[in-house]
């Protein structure tokens, strides 16, 4: 893990579905040396995914060097919310393979995650190959953006 690594902050938002692994999310990545900013309730009272993805999203757009961690109970909620978002490439990941390929391809900056369907010990590997994979660049630099410019066209 490189120093810039390091440094990174990662914005958690969830909505009542994620808050048990949001926990598990947040001690992983402080005991990597992360800093974390927790903007997901604090109970299991029924909440809307949206809201919580608006929160973390508008996080990123002021600071675009930060990365977002949206839970709910699938996953597909918050990266549907998440990517109606120009400045997000949200990834919604099952393993370490897509969570890596996210980050190396797609240059994902949101990390999304279900809590009914991953368990502990698949979260701590997707998390473990999300912050430790690096945007490749090259020719994926083309294909992120465009992804970018679809929003200007559609």
């Amino acid at each position: 893990m490189t120093a810039e690594n390091k440094k990174q902050t990662y914005v958690i938002g969830t909505d009542h579905a994620g808050v048990n692994l949001k926990d598990f999310v947040m001690t992983f990545l402080q005991e990597k040396g992360f800093s974390v900013i927790d903007l997901a309730p604090q109970d299991r009272q029924r909440v809307d995914y949206p809201d919580y993805a608006k929160k973390v999203c508008d996080v990123l757009k002021e600071n675009p060097q930060y990365k977002g961690i949206l839970i709910c109970g699938s996953g597909i909620g918050m990266s549907i919310a998440a990517n109606r978002y120009k400045h997000i490439r949200a990834a919604l990941c099952h393993d370490a393979y897509m969570a890596k390929m996210a980050r190396l391809h797609n240059d994902a900056n949101v990390l999304c995650m279900g809590e009914r369907i991953s368990g502990v010990g698949e979260v701590e590997s997707i998390l473990e190959a999300f912050v430790s994979s690096e945007f490749e660049g090259e020719r994926h630099l083309v294909r992120v953006e465009k992804l970018g410019n679809l929003g200007q066209i559609l």
